[in-house]
């Protein structure tokens, strides 16, 4: 439990870090491309002393590189842009959003079977996510057009937990697709953030922004490890509840660091979001995304 407690508070603690990074002005090209390449170096190193493989085989190229897009590319091109506008409080409760894009996800790919009780938890984190769109709930009402933007972040975890379970991970382990998608990703976006001008030069003046970044990926390279050694003790029904502590230490290290405050509109869909969570997630036994 106190690992779970731990993790749920570094991934929380991303949250205002990312909107740290982003009150610089940097855009998402350039930051997905220093977040790959620190966990490049970060994991690379961590395999290395425990004398884990760090090969990429050269065939499964376009599996590390579909897990980079649909784990990174893709979802924090949209967050970023969107924590430009949300309170990183906000983003929290949206992030939240995986098992409920997940669960619908699931019976389209018939690797999950219709059950009324999720039917039940999906409606009810909808209703969450209605009440954040209501003119009382964000601060500004004009934010609300961000809303869906920062909500594709969800539904691409959610197809890529649910197309890892349906088609496994080809004999590797969980670090070595992450080191490996780290190193395809930071290839693919490399040009991309050259190219579109969004590449960020090392050489700026360092301040907190810049630390902020490499904090947040140095977290998720630790976090990410600890949530694979606690799959394989504890079960993956159980490690998914670090959703849970997510979203609240999330709002929590954001109220902290960023001095945010929230209406009870936001509390109030957050608490049916998390509800529709624990509807939505998949009971002891059955079979759920990695």
């Amino acid at each position: 439990m106190l690992v779970l407690l731990l993790m749920g508070a570094g991934w929380g603690l991303t949250q205002p870090m990312t909107k740290i990074v982003v009150s610089a002005g940097y855009q998402p090209l350039g930051l997905i491309f220093w977040q790959m390449v620190i966990g490049v170096l970060g994991l690379g190193a961590f395999r290395y002393l425990v004398g884990k493989p760090i090969t990429i085989p050269r065939q499964l190229w376009w599996f590390f590189l579909l897990i980079a897009l649909l784990g990174t590319v893709l979802p924090n091109s949209f967050s970023y842009r969107a924590a430009v506008h949300l309170p990183a409080g906000v983003m929290s409760v949206i992030i939240s959003l995986v098992p409920l894009f997940a669960f619908p996800i699931a019976l389209m790919l018939r690797i999950d079977r219709f059950n009324w009780l999720r039917l039940g938890g999906l409606l009810v984190g909808l209703i969450g996510v209605a009440i954040l769109t209501g003119p009382d709930a964000l601060p500004d009402a004009s934010m609300v057009w961000w809303l869906p933007i920062a909500a594709i972040a969800p539904l691409c975890y959610g197809f890529e937990g649910n197309l890892v379970s349906k088609w496994g991970m080809h004999g590797l382990g969980p670090g070595h697709v992450l080191f490996g998608s780290s190193v395809l990703g930071a290839i693919v976006t490399l040009p991309m953030a050259l190219i579109s001008g969004q590449f960020i030069d090392p050489r700026v003046a360092w301040g907190v922004p810049e630390l902020a970044l490499v904090i947040s990926s140095l977290i998720h390279v630790v976090v990410y490890t600890a949530y694979v050694w606690l799959v394989s003790r504890a079960g993956s029904v159980f490690a998914a509840q670090v959703a849970y502590v997510v979203t609240g230490s999330g709002v929590l290290w954001s109220m902290l660091l960023l001095d945010e405050r929230y209406s009870y509109w936001i509390w109030a869909a957050m608490l049916l979001i998390l509800a529709g969570m624990f509807l939505v997630q998949p009971r002891q036994g059955k079979r759920v995304a990695q």
